[in-house]
């Protein structure tokens, strides 16, 4: 039986799964000393509904492949923004306009990202 991963491993495991779905703009905040709720939150945009969508589908497979059980997500009705539940990780997904609405890195104290060159020159779907 696998061991599920935790902590930077499963961030990783993060970090690998949107980053081979094209994720825009994924920022790491560490959480460890700041809140009970998890070691790390990912904040990251997609390109389109069906792209935040797809995202978090692959995400939750991956983690399930991975050993992970008990992952729990909100939002995939719409899919403007998707919060995925790993534990130690908690992932929000998000359509570009709607993550710079609730801006969500400037809560915890980091500086959202630039806008990526999508974003830029408005070819968001």
């Amino acid at each position: 039986k696998k061991t599920p991963p935790a902590g930077a491993e499963l961030l990783g495991l993060v970090e690998a799964s949107l980053d081979g779905d094209k994720a825009d703009d994924t920022v790491v905040i560490e959480l460890a000393g700041k809140t009970e709720i998890a070691d790390f939150m990912v904040v990251a945009s997609g390109t389109s509904q069906r792209h935040v969508g797809a995202m978090a589908e692959h995400l939750k497979e991956n983690l399930k492949a991975a050993g992970l059980a008990g992952v729990s997500s909100e939002g995939e009705t719409h899919c403007d923004w998707v919060l995925i539940d790993a534990g130690d990780v908690v992932v929000h997904l998000f359509k570009p306009e709607v993550r710079t609405f609730y801006n969500l890195e400037k809560l915890w104290g980091i500086a959202p990202p630039a806008p990526s060159v999508v974003q830029k020159t408005g070819l968001i779907a």
